[in-house]
């Protein structure tokens, strides 16, 4: 991610990790927005604090059979 940050406007994640919080932090720094989507149960508050947007991945979001 931080190889592209110069080259795009925005960069989404799809993890609950919190470990990326602080790479999201830096991307921030650069002037990026960073979307993340994730499982609210399952996804670390520092990441959705960290994140530009949160987008909760729900019902709506998945495919139905």
């Amino acid at each position: 991610m931080l190889e592209t940050t110069p080259d795009v406007d925005r960069l989404i994640l799809l993890s609950g990790d919190g470990d990326f919080d602080i790479l999201l932090q830096k991307i921030k720094t650069k002037g990026k927005k960073v979307d993340v989507y994730g499982v609210p149960k399952l996804t670390a508050d520092s990441l959705v604090q960290a994140a530009s947007t949160f987008h909760a991945i729900d019902k709506k979001l998945l495919l139905k059979y």
